[in-house]
């Protein structure tokens, strides 16, 4: 099994398991954990709120950054 890893800046994209529950997203704040793991800090899209997540198997990165040149 692979971890998760993220730059900030990446988006969280948490899947949902059920047709009943929206995909939840956000922006990475921070990471807390070494080397661009998790915990991650997340400003959710759909209310604004932060919160700490440890995300589950239900969980991708997305990498907003490109490079430039």
């Amino acid at each position: 099994m692979s971890r998760l890893h993220a730059h900030v800046g990446d988006q969280l994209v948490i899947l949902s398991a059920t047709l009943d529950r929206a995909v939840r997203d956000g922006e990475i704040v921070e990471t807390r954990g070494p080397d661009g793991s998790p915990p991650f800090l997340v400003r959710w899209a759909d209310d604004g709120r932060t919160t700490l997540v440890f995300p589950g198997p239900d969980a991708r990165v997305h990498s907003l950054t490109t490079a430039e040149g």
